[in-house]
């Protein structure tokens, strides 16, 4: 017979079964129509499904419209400057490596500003799900061109159109040293973003996961006005992301090999069709955290706070 000490004991052990209502926090204030609404929800799906604990979570961002997630996150989040998430994930990741990251970054913020951080962010492999919601147009400060932006787009910063093709970042990721996972979804696509974003939250190290989709204000027409005319075939494989059967009345199945970077790389340059699903993965890189920890000793709590005292006494007036 058990003692009420450890029926108690027994209550607080038992892991609890979380409500997708668990890790929703205010309402999300996107536009109508916005893809970013679907994002939250298959990420909210994602970390269900994993039985994640709100507090063990934390989401970063930078600037834009898809930088409101972790405000509507119910994890610990930090919103960031424009640019900067990945600096702030990687700080994150070093301090408190039992904490899973999830990044979300815009197509301007993570190719534009971020440019230096996100390619040195792939080099480091750091254990994080990095999402880049592209919809080929600054919006939140209101229509101005991206480097994701087709040519010939009219914009406030572009009155007379672009005059160069777009960034094709698919192409760059794979041609980084020690890039380890590439993926490509789209918001129009709600169960293939779903099986994306998890294999992406299966893998250790650097998950970089293109996400499309349009702004419904001022970039309706991108990529196909979300999907309606959009040519996109479908990479298969038995490791890969899973190919619902309706997805092929959206377009083909094309058989990948994502371990091989020769494959990876001449799919990745391919935009007529888009590529969708898994483009390259390598589970057996060293994950920065990890080699960075290996070669210096962390020290004890006491001896970080005598530390952080004495940097911080450098500023004494």
């Amino acid at each position: 017979m058990s003692t009420i000490a450890e029926e108690c004991l027994d209550e607080c052990n038992a892991v609890q079964a979380h409500s997708l209502e668990d890790y929703g926090s205010e309402n999300p204030r996107w536009c109508k129509g916005c893809g970013d609404h679907g994002v939250l929800a298959s990420l909210q799906r994602v970390l269900q499904k994993n039985n994640v604990e709100p507090e063990n979570a934390v989401a970063v961002s930078g600037i834009g419209c898809s930088s409101r997630l972790p405000h509507y996150l119910r994890t610990y989040g930090f919103h960031g400057i424009h640019g900067r998430a990945l600096p702030i994930a990687t700080g994150v990741r070093l301090a408190r490596p039992e904490l899973p990251v999830i990044v979300t970054m815009g197509d301007g913020d993570c190719f534009s500003i971020g440019g230096n951080h996100w390619l040195h962010a792939i080099r480091y492999n750091i254990n994080a799900v990095v999402l880049v919601l592209d919809n080929a147009i600054y919006a939140l400060t209101k229509n101005q061109v991206s480097p994701t932006s087709p040519d010939g787009t009219h914009s406030n910063t572009t009155p007379r159109g672009t005059y160069l093709q777009p960034m094709n970042p698919l192409s760059v990721v794979v041609g980084m040293t020690n890039v380890s996972f590439v993926a490509q979804t789209a918001t129009w696509l709600p169960t293939h973003l779903d099986q994306t974003i998890e294999k992406a939250w299966e893998h250790r190290g650097l998950s970089f996961v293109r996400i499309l989709q349009r702004c419904p204000v001022f970039m309706p027409q991108a990529f196909g006005e979300g999907g309606r005319n959009f040519p996109v075939v479908f990479l298969e494989n038995n490791e890969g992301v899973p190919i619902d059967p309706w997805l092929l009345k959206r377009g083909p199945a094309q058989a990948h090999d994502q371990r091989n970077i020769n494959a990876a790389q001449k799919v990745a340059v391919t935009v007529d069709p888009a590529p969708m699903g898994l483009i390259y993965h390598n589970p057996e890189l060293p994950v920065y955290e990890d080699v960075r920890h290996e070669r210096h000793e962390r020290p004890d709590h006491a001896t970080f706070v005598d530390l952080l005292d004495k940097t911080l006494d450098r500023f004494t007036v």
